[in-house]
């Protein structure tokens, strides 16, 4: 397209605008059409994000409204105030999004209190906290995961108890064995190999399942791996079996996730393997 026509077209579309009380277009030159063009392209996956935040489509004018003040503003106050504006809407939808659902997960009976929760961002910022930002790190590494640890076991509570229980009546059935830590173990196959260190590289096959039999991994073939890589179940397992044994394990969620969540795995789950030693390297 010749020079001449294009500035034809963006002017025709400058005046379009117009008739909308957009910003008027006054295209004289190259540059006046690269500032346009340089406009339009900036905007690519705007509007898919502003509706994605929330504004619904009857309030994008009023979106429309507050990028144009905006961007006219020059005095230093409104531009302070309007950035504190911007940075305030994001933290405000932070704290749900992203504080929330890391602590809380899909539990909606529990949530941050929005207003502490801004108290302290606001004295962070006027330096008026009557703590370090450093001991504020190191409070929330720690306490969130207490809060998040309770608030799971108020949410699984049954689960939770169905998983002791089932653990308690497998404890007295014949040929279960259990140590020091909780770990019940069956012997399938008795090996007569050698027994791995947690430093041993081991060689095995496994089959997964819950207390209610849902399968939640297995080894399509052997696999290899260092003893010390793995939960604590099959870590304190491994280093009692020879190789060439078959066992089944019982490993209380103290020794497997916790209170993690892992695919299938609800928190605090028991796991259930059976599991082949191949080899020792």
């Amino acid at each position: 397209m010749k020079k001449s026509n294009l500035l034809m077209v963006l002017a025709v579309a400058a005046g379009m605008a117009s008739c909308s009380q957009a910003p008027q277009a006054n295209i004289k030159n190259e540059v006046d059409s690269l500032s346009y063009m340089m406009g339009v392209a900036t905007t690519q996956g705007l509007m898919d994000f502003v509706l994605q935040q929330g504004i619904d489509s009857a309030n994008v004018a009023n979106f429309i409204r507050g990028l144009e003040q905006g961007c006219k503003e020059t005095d230093a106050e409104q531009k302070a105030y309007f950035m504190g504006m911007q940075i305030g809407q994001q933290v405000s939808g932070q704290m749900y999004e992203y504080n929330n659902r890391r602590i809380f997960g899909t539990d909606t009976t529990n949530t941050l209190s929005k207003e502490n929760y801004l108290a302290g961002f606001i004295a962070g910022v006027k330096r008026r906290a009557t703590v370090s930002i450093d001991s504020a790190n190191a409070y929330v590494r720690k306490h969130q995961a207490v809060i998040k640890e309770k608030a799971l076991e108020a949410q699984y509570a049954d689960y939770k108890k169905e998983n002791e229980d089932f653990l308690a009546q497998n404890k007295g059935k014949e040929g279960i064995q259990t140590t020091a830590s909780g770990l019940q173990y069956k012997i399938i196959t008795k090996g007569t190999g050698a027994v791995p260190a947690d430093t041993s590289k081991v060689e095995v096959t496994y089959k997964g399942t819950l207390i209610d039999g849902t399968e939640f991994d297995k080894s399509e073939k052997p696999i290899s791996f260092k003893v010390s890589q793995v939960i604590k179940g099959w870590t304190e397992a491994l280093t009692m079996m020879p190789v060439g044994s078959k066992w089944e394990l019982y490993i209380p969620q103290e020794l497997a996730y916790g209170s993690q969540q892992q695919g299938k795995i609800k928190p605090f789950s028991t796991l259930i393997f059976e599991v082949e030693l191949l080899g020792v390297k």
